[in-house]
């Protein structure tokens, strides 16, 4: 570990820690998925107050320890907070959470999760993108960052799956969702973005199991 690491980053994921710390599980552009403590944070006194939650995002300042991160810095440019207060959404996004922490380790570049995470967000707290759209782009792009997409199905699909498919492999990040589809498309495009789940991103996430409790299914429509 370098001694301090100034970085891009989002929490995936925090706990409380003893009486007056957290614990966080950070995804950053530089140093990959990262355990850091925030300690202190949850006195009322904190300069970290409220910049500590699920989904934030901003630049990390980060000490090293002996086997994890530090909190010595943070600014948080967007705290999602209308996420966190909608059921729905905050279904999504903790499954998004759940993948980009499979998918990034350590000292590994974390830089294209990050940014497909954030944008996913950004959709997902856009009201005319539809929930399960964001979901299957999101999956889909996933497999193509871990380097594991086989391109689209060797079976028959619509030409508007296959489109979408190309736009997803090939948009900028800024562009990402700059698409729409008819509701057969969607279909088909859901249905692809959870075989390829199952098939190339093997890990078992609870977020999916409760959303699946809930009824937010994005198979059929």
């Amino acid at each position: 570990m370098n001694d301090i690491i100034d970085t891009a980053g989002m929490i995936l994921a925090a706990y409380d820690y003893s009486e007056y710390d957290k614990r966080l599980r950070v995804l950053t552009a530089d140093v990959g998925k990262v355990t850091v403590f925030a300690r202190g944070v949850r006195r009322q006194n904190s300069r970290f107050m409220g910049m500590t939650d699920m989904f934030s995002f901003g630049n990390f300042c980060l000490f090293a320890g002996k086997s994890a991160y530090n909190l010595s810095g943070v600014e948080i440019s967007n705290y999602f907070e209308d996420i966190r207060q909608d059921m729905e959404k905050m279904c999504f996004a903790s499954y998004f959470a759940d993948l980009a922490d499979y998918s990034v380790h350590e000292n590994m570049e974390g830089k294209d999760m990050l940014l497909l995470i954030y944008r996913s967000l950004q959709a997902l707290d856009t009201d005319s993108i539809e929930n399960r759209l964001v979901r299957a782009v999101y999956e889909l792009r996933t497999v193509m960052i871990n380097g594991v997409y086989p391109g689209p199905p060797s079976r028959s699909i619509m030409a508007g799956t296959a489109s979408a498919l190309g736009h997803i492999e090939t948009a900028g990040i800024k562009d990402l969702f700059s698409f729409k589809v008819r509701d057969e498309v969607m279909d088909e495009l859901c249905t692809i973005a959870d075989e390829y789940r199952k098939r190339y991103i093997q890990g078992s996430f609870r977020s999916l199991d409760v959303m699946s409790e809930l009824g937010y299914s994005t198979v059929q429509g």
